[in-house]
């Protein structure tokens, strides 16, 4: 099949028009007008609501970390950055906590998949919006700094246990 090309007239030939179009488009940027530019370090932009940043777990308000290593962020996880290593709480029989609980940051692609499957909500995406690290290791966030990326959050008051 062959498709026939539109003739172009003499001017059109000459590609002055183009050539004309980008020196006015070249001068409309080098003319003075209001810049807006960020100041980053100094005036962090504003997060906008609901920014999902780096994944944090948290403890409850009596400083017990709300993670019962049920691994179902583990397993929700589509790159699988999560690794979790469950332990007993000696003396109990019943109660589970994460003895390691490793966020591979290189891995994770912020889609929020583990802070919906979580039944404690025990971790979630928070406001950190820059995460910088020296070497690869450094990348892989070991229980401890999630905690403390977490912080204490409140037990959520559920409509089903008030009554």
């Amino acid at each position: 099949m062959k498709v026939e090309r539109k003739k172009l007239s003499l001017l059109q030939q000459t590609y002055l028009p183009q050539i004309a179009a980008g020196m006015i488009t070249t001068l409309g940027n080098t003319l003075p007008r209001e810049r807006v530019t960020s100041q980053y370090p100094e005036a962090p932009t504003p997060i906008p609501p609901g920014y999902r940043g780096v994944p944090a777990l948290v403890r409850d308000e009596t400083g017990r970390i709300k993670c019962v290593a049920c691994q179902l962020c583990e397993f929700v996880c589509p790159p699988e950055a999560i690794k979790i290593v469950a332990a007993e709480f000696p003396g109990s029989n019943v109660e589970k906590y994460p003895a390691r609980f490793d966020l591979n940051m290189l891995r994770c692609i912020y889609c929020g998949m583990c802070e919906e499957a979580c039944p404690e909500e025990a971790i979630f995406l928070s406001d950190v919006a820059t995460f910088v690290v020296g070497s690869r290791d450094e990348a892989v966030l070991p229980k401890e700094k999630l905690l403390e990326l977490g912080g204490v959050r409140p037990m959520p008051i559920r409509k089903w246990a008030s009554k």
